[in-house]
């Protein structure tokens, strides 16, 4: 490694106390951070990579949580170390944000929403480095043009709801480099973010690295966004360190069998397979005579790596065509009003859906992939109007949708279904998932008495890999990956053919991806499902989709089958997407 140490990590455990048992969320890990170098920290949810930079920073909320042991040496310029976990709290601000600055995950709740975005960055410029007000505000100005916001001065008088996630999370990177720190932690900066947009949050931060000389920790759970950016890699699993070394050696030659689950959990692009490995499929839990839980390599059965041949693709889409389509949009138009007058009659719209045509066949999964903003969102919702349309026709199963009456689309309703983004904000947090899953079937009358009703709650959180007895749980009980399940067996109690799921997969770790997508799959073959599958993601959309479209500013951008476009792209933009995949290649 060329440059010295700059920050040494031995032995830290950090522990979350509950009423039922000690969570060893950080288990007496050591590593080096080294000056000058990007460190990759990898892993699922729950794995404490998060828990690790919050130890590292002095930011763990306590109570429940308590670092227990360790140190954390940061080494001055003349190689004297300093153990930050032994400095009084006042002390301990002096560092944050001069010598050790934070990225976290989630820009919009990380940026206050009475302030604007120029006064917050301001504020941490002032308190640290001690500027004028002016002063202080053209270093912000600097800050934004650095980081390739456009418009500086406008992003500096406008509050965080009137940014997009990209511009939220670069407001973000501006904040934490302001001082330039020598070391920066990036906690999942691109979770959730398009693929361009997160291609230009890595290319940023890789350049902001080269001109200030700081060192990077960059945290995530996709090891193909490390591929892109990092030097070395640690990967963690139930709060452990299970490997480290190069981003060469993880790639080529993974030694722990968690590692070769995450590298296989990624849907790639060059070929298809029947289904995504998932890390169970890698290893399991044993547990010894003593009661400690220890980690076993599985054999992989080759058949979970079997390929589908391109012909088998191309018959089952001829088949699907046989078919009459189930659906079909045509010159749909969505505008929202962009500006009003006085009186409220809009002077300008922004075109959301325009003019756009498809049809969607029986079985049939059709991707629409695009940047945030495409219209891809609101073409789905308008489909099932759930947002006003301006112009055009959907007819689904011969039904012309924007003719019917409110009672009649409520008939209809049980047979359409979606799949939000979000699964927290999409349940009740005062309902039982039980209770979320039975309360359709109570407004549409289906599946007979409360108890027949019950017995299908069952079932469906079996048929999505739940257990019974989770009926009684609420839904902060849940990860986001089980959350996303509950939503699924929600859309599922109503007997739908056909579900649009709008982005349902984008925040998930590629682990439980993979398992969702999976789940997907096997529920489009057993009900006979239709799909229509939202995604910024084009090597998820590759995976599910038989036909996929490239939305870009509310038009078709192209229109073909999975295969085809990644193959050969026909438009600049739909090259732009493509080439913006991490490959997780070296």
């Amino acid at each position: 490694m060329s440059g010295k140490v700059l920050l040494e990590v031995n032995q830290l455990s950090t522990h979350f106390v509950t009423e039922e048992r000690v969570v060893k969320a950080v288990d007496n890990i050591s590593f080096k951070i080294h000056r000058g170098e990007t460190l990759g920290i990898v892993g699922e949810s729950g794995s404490g990579k998060s828990v690790t930079s919050l130890s590292l920073m002095r930011l763990v909320p306590q109570p429940p949580g308590k670092i227990v042991s360790g140190e954390v040496l940061l080494h001055h310029a003349d190689g004297t170390p300093l153990d930050l976990l032994q400095l009084p709290e006042s002390e301990m601000r002096k560092y944050r944000g001069n010598e050790m600055a934070m990225i976290f995950q989630e820009p919009m709740t990380s940026l206050n929403p009475v302030y604007t975005c120029g006064n917050q960055v301001v504020e941490a410029i002032r308190l640290h480095q001690g500027l004028s007000a002016e002063d202080a505000k053209r270093r912000t100005i600097e800050l934004f043009a650095q980081v390739q916001l456009p418009d500086p001065e406008r992003i500096f008088r406008a509050y965080p709801h009137q940014l997009s996630g990209g511009q939220k999370q670069r407001v973000m990177i501006a904040m934490a480099m302001s001082c330039n720190p020598s070391i920066l932690i990036a906690d999942e900066p691109t979770t959730a973010l398009d693929v361009t947009v997160q291609k230009t949050i890595l290319d940023l931060m890789a350049d902001l690295k080269a001109k200030i000389d700081t060192s990077i920790v960059f945290i995530t759970h996709d090891l193909g966004v490390i591929a892109e950016i990092a030097d070395r890699v640690l990967v963690m699993y139930k709060g452990k360190i299970v490997e480290k070394g190069t981003v060469e050696e993880i790639f080529s030659r993974p030694q722990h069998p968690y590692t070769r689950g995450l590298l296989a959990c990624r849907p790639p692009l060059d070929y298809r397979l029947r289904r995504l490995p998932v890390i169970e499929d890698f290893l399991e839990q044993k547990v010894d005579d003593n009661g400690m839980h220890a980690v076993q390599e599985k054999e992989l059965d080759s058949r979970l790596l079997e390929r589908i041949p391109a012909n088998e693709t191309a018959q089952r889409l001829v088949h699907l065509q046989e078919q009459k389509p189930l659906l079909e949009v045509e010159q749909l138009s969505t505008w929202f009003p962009a500006k009003k007058n006085f009186f409220g009659k809009a002077l300008s719209y922004i075109k959301a859906v325009d003019e756009v045509s498809f049809s969607v066949y029986p079985g049939e999964t059709l991707g629409l992939v695009g940047e945030s903003g495409c219209g891809k969102t609101t073409l789905g919702r308008s489909i099932l109007r759930l947002a006003p349309t301006r112009a055009g026709h959907v007819t689904y199963n011969g039904k012309a949708l924007l003719e019917l009456s409110d009672r009649e689309m409520k008939d209809l309703r049980p047979e359409m279904q979606i799949i939000f983004q979000d699964p927290y904000s999409s349940l009740n947090p005062r309902l039982t998932i039980g209770q979320a899953i039975l309360e359709p079937m109570e407004v549409h009358g289906l599946h007979g008495t409360q108890a027949q009703r019950k017995e299908r709650v069952i079932e469906l959180l079996k048929e999505v890999k739940l257990e019974p007895e989770h009926f009684n749980r609420y839904p902060h009980e849940f990860s986001g990956g089980q959350r996303q399940r509950v939503c699924i067996a929600r859309a599922l109690a109503l007997n739908p053919k056909f579900i649009v799921c709008d982005e349902s997969v984008s925040a998930l770790d590629v682990s439980v991806q993979a398992q969702v997508l999976n789940l997907l799959v096997d529920l489009r073959q057993k009900y006979q499902l239709t799909y229509i599958f939202i995604s910024h993601d084009l090597s998820v959309v590759k995976f599910i989709s038989d036909r996929m479209i490239v939305m870009n500013k509310g038009k078709i951008e192209e229109m073909g089958t999975a295969d085809e476009i990644y193959a050969n792209p026909k438009s600049a933009y739909t090259k732009k997407l493509i080439d913006a995949i991490p490959r997780g290649e070296l």
